[in-house]
């Protein structure tokens, strides 16, 4: 048996860095990626600020509805921080409801548009053939016509309920989502994981869903990030234009809308629902770039 040679005197033996050998899951590595994006977390944070906020609004002393024409026209304050409108109305409190209702317009619309899109863009590409065809020809068409055109007409036939909004934005935003999974699908149905699953005895429904979809849902989430935005500013677009939610529901829309009269004498009434809209869909355009930065291997360095 030969003997290890001694140390040398004053060697010391420096262990190798954890670090080196450490092993992060993946999803970890796209939190840390996510982290790097500076503006990503920033938005974050100001995003989840006015969520927290906009739930917060029933917690106010002023009721968002409640007339006072004493206060008409009363600019910010210390009882008002935002000021008040022509009837005397807090408007940090209609302008906190207003955006629990854009907000929440924006995500379930979303939901929608990425289950109908998820559909159309899955079977078009696992199916291929005639299908893929019929339902590309029908997203082409949707897609020719002018969106808020379109969206404008439905508001005005079918009315401008709450969930009458929610579906015409989403019924008319599915078509990207729908090309972008048909895409991915093209690309995964021919993978080695998904023959295995063929030649296992899997049926087609547990291949699309269970084996396929997991692997794009990166892409997925991001294109929801944008989507979210694109509503939000849809739906306040709409009730601009008086064709969204009415009064006395606030959303930032038709907040935007009543302020027209009053630029001169309340600028405060058109400056803070604009604002609102635009560090929302500011927060989650970044967001949505830093999510894209975190899972696309392409972006990593």
């Amino acid at each position: 048996m030969i003997a290890a040679p001694p140390a040398r005197p004053g060697a010391e033996i420096v262990p190798a860095p954890a670090r080196a050998f450490e092993v992060r899951s993946p999803r970890a590595q796209a939190w840390q990626r996510f982290s790097r994006h500076h503006l990503a977390v920033v938005s974050a944070f100001v995003l989840a600020a006015m969520c927290l906020s906009a739930l917060a609004a029933p917690l106010s002393p002023y009721d968002p509805n409640g007339t006072n024409l004493e206060e008409r026209f009363a600019p910010p304050s210390v009882l008002h921080p935002l000021g008040t409108d022509d009837l005397g109305r807090d408007e940090a409190t209609r302008v906190l409801t207003g955006g629990r209702v854009s907000l929440t317009v924006g995500v379930l619309a979303t939901i929608v548009s990425i289950l109908v899109g998820t559909l159309v863009g899955a079977s078009a590409g696992y199916f291929g053939g005639w299908l893929d065809s019929v339902l590309m020809r029908l997203t082409e068409l949707v897609i020719a016509f002018p969106p808020l055109f379109v969206l404008i007409l439905l508001a005005a036939l079918v009315g401008t309920s709450f969930w009458t909004i929610v579906l015409v934005i989403g019924l008319l935003r599915w078509m990207s989502v729908a090309r972008l999974v048909r895409v991915t699908f093209l690309q995964l149905r021919e993978r080695d994981f998904v023959v295995a699953a063929r030649a296992l005895g899997a049926s087609t429904g547990p291949i699309m869903w269970r084996h396929i979809l997991p692997n794009a849902l990166s892409p997925l989430i991001v294109s929801a990030t944008l989507h979210v935005a694109g509503a939000i500013l849809t739906e306040s677009t709409l009730s601009f234009l008086g064709l969204g939610i009415q009064l006395p529901t606030p959303t930032w829309g038709n907040m935007l809308r009543a302020a027209q009269g009053n630029m001169t004498v309340a600028p405060w009434l058109a400056f803070f629902p604009g604002l609102f809209v635009f560090l929302s869909i500011l927060s989650i355009n970044y967001i949505g770039d830093g999510v894209r930065d975190a899972v696309d291997p392409r972006r990593w360095g």
